[in-house]
């Protein structure tokens, strides 16, 4: 089933069980989702568009999160916080810092880096094969300590 079908499904549930938070978060979802199928190319979004949007998403969430934290308005903090939980249950399972950094470190041998200079090298390919997978930043952080900040 495709993630705009299973979006559409988790729509209709939400309207069902009256949760206003869910219902509110997984409309703004399939708002970008419809947005993307609009844009005037004439072909369907693809997996990796999807992907994109919901990454998109849950860094507007984080961001969010962040300021209202600092803000000192938790109420605020914690209802983006469920909205970030509800977008995450579509992003693929999460992975942990070491994964990373034995895909990284096995991104630095085939490409052969062997300093900091290498980091724009490495970067971009780490991404690809990660992008969804963990927070970039994470990623930016552990090849920057593999390369030997």
């Amino acid at each position: 089933m495709a993630l705009t079908e299973i979006i559409n499904e988790d729509l209709k549930a939400a309207m069902k069980s009256g949760d206003s938070v869910k219902l509110n978060t997984i409309r703004s979802i399939r708002a970008q989702m419809i947005e993307l199928s609009k844009r005037g190319t004439g072909t369907s979004i693809t997996p990796e568009e999807e992907m994109t949007a919901l990454l998109a998403a849950a860094k507007k969430r984080k961001e969010a999160i962040e300021m209202y934290e600092k803000a000192g308005r938790n109420d605020l903090a914690d209802q983006e916080k469920r909205e970030l939980d509800i977008i995450n249950t579509y992003l693929p399972k999460q992975m942990s810092r070491e994964e990373v950094e034995v895909i990284v470190k096995k991104i630095i041998g085939n490409i052969g880096a062997t300093s900091l200079k290498d980091f724009s090298k490495v970067m971009p390919a780490a991404m690809k094969d990660l992008k969804g997978k963990i927070d970039g930043k994470v990623v930016q952080e552990i090849v920057k300590q593999q390369l030997g900040e």
